[in-house]
């Protein structure tokens, strides 16, 4: 890799918000009207070639603005680095943003003060991406094997995967990378949808969405449960009649039940036949799942979790306590780039096939580097392995994501496809934008 000259020299934070809830896009049974946002970051050098680095944490509208301070608390740890303190050892970075003892107290590696670490991370990541000027998936995919692992913090994680073990598993695949880079290229990644499904659809729309998705080429959809169960089974019932029996279903209660009601709830859900239950209780709540998911493995359905498991020691002990049977990784609810690796390695190690959690703002866009960097370095297979998409605000995005035939196309542009466009920037931010002075939510 080139040893790249200059210092950050800022770091600007905006608060970008969309007023979803005025069509109850994103609706579920615990978020019944977000409205999607991000704290979004902006890292500017001294190098004169105009390159920035772009990055963001997902937020759903009120309490964005904690997070934008928390951006900002990190801004002493940013501001005055080289680049090449970043690009010649990512791993030692990461340490240095989550390692200060004050910030630390805070998390640690968790709650709002993480979420502003995905942030910043990631756009340290776009940076180096566009400086290399490849695509996330491509700059990772290029790494050694160990580059890779020095990417991760084992601090935590080596009583399930030491480094030794995860520098042997990607050298196992090395050889192999260029065959499965060539086929991503070539076919994408496999993608479900969640776009028919949310809570507040009416059932003409569901029916309508479900339609439209089948003529895309979706043959996995997924529907939000946990409000009313006779509700849920009415519309579980709609879109397994426009899907057909040989489609794949899966349900998301979003953190909505106790144990024992996520048992019950999702048994008598069990004749629509979904894959997973999604969330079914707290996400901390490690014993939780992993009783929910003995109780529901001899009906087939597995347990699905992530979009808000905190850190990557959370992961560890879901997979130890083999209380999953897919891991849902979040681009920025995980401490960004670094984070992610570290759970699609430990994943890898238990057998657990990884399918990101997407949609919001950006989320689609980071993920799919995530994925194709995992099949081709990491996993090496694509059993039981498939990545959320959400079809809203991709407009939004210079290099948005495109989904054709149920697949992720690989992307081609530099970077990590989270640059916003800087009209949907000025007129999305909270509360002076153009959009925010119009609607009645303000």
């Amino acid at each position: 890799m080139t040893h790249y000259t200059g210092k950050i020299t800022d770091l600007r934070v905006l608060d970008v918000r969309f007023p979803t809830s005025l069509s109850l896009d994103g609706s579920d049974a615990m978020n019944p009207d977000p409205d999607y946002s991000a704290a979004y970051v902006v890292l500017s050098t001294d190098r004169g070639d105009g390159v920035e680095g772009h990055g963001l944490t997902f937020t759903i509208g009120r309490g964005t603005e904690i997070v934008v301070a928390a951006v900002e608390a990190l801004r002493p740890l940013v501001v005055g680095q080289t680049v090449a303190a970043f690009t010649g050892a990512p791993g030692a970075f990461w340490k240095h943003l989550t390692g200060d003892s004050q910030l630390r107290w805070i998390g640690p590696e968790k709650g709002v003060i993480h979420l502003a670490t995905a942030a910043v991370v990631n756009a340290l990541w776009d940076l180096w991406a566009k400086l290399e000027k490849k695509p996330l998936w491509k700059l990772l995919s290029d790494l050694t094997p160990a580059q890779i692992v020095e990417l991760v913090d084992w601090r935590y994680l080596t009583d399930a995967l030491t480094p030794e073990e995860a520098l042997a598993m990607l050298e196992r695949l090395a050889p192999t990378r260029a065959a499965r880079e060539a086929e991503m290229v070539r076919d994408g990644y496999p993608a479900y949808t969640t776009s028919a499904g949310w809570l507040g659809y009416s059932d003409d729309k569901i029916r309508a969405l479900c339609r439209e998705a089948l003529a895309e080429g979706f043959t996995h959809f997924k529907m939000k449960v946990g409000s009313d169960l006779a509700d849920d089974q009415r519309r579980a019932g709609i879109m397994r009649e426009i899907i057909g029996e040989e489609r794949t279903l899966m349900i998301d209660a979003n953190q909505r039940w106790d144990v024992g009601v996520a048992i019950e709830w999702t048994t008598a859900l069990a004749k629509y036949r979904p894959m997973w239950i999604e969330e079914p209780t707290s996400p901390d709540d490690v014993l939780g799942h992993a009783a929910i998911a003995k109780a529901l493995a001899p009906l087939g359905i597995g347990v699905a979790t992530g979009e808000h498991c905190q850190n990557r020691v959370i992961f560890k002990q879901l997979l130890q306590a083999r209380a999953i049977s897919y891991c849902q990784i979040d681009s920025c609810r995980l401490g960004g780039v670094n984070e992610v690796v570290a759970v699609l390695l430990l994943a890898a190690k238990f057998g657990i096939p990884v399918c990101p959690h997407a949609g919001g703002v950006g989320l689609c866009e980071y993920v799919q580097h995530e994925s194709i960097f995992d099949y081709i370095c990491v996993s090496g297979s694509l059993t039981g392995r498939i990545t959320e998409f959400v079809d809203h605000l991709h407009e939004h995005f210079i290099d948005p994501c495109v989904v054709r035939g149920g697949r992720y196309l690989a992307p081609t542009a530099p970077g990590t496809s989270i640059t916003m466009q800087p009209a949907s920037i000025a007129a999305h931010t909270y509360p002076g934008g153009s959009i925010w002075k119009q609607t009645a939510l303000s």
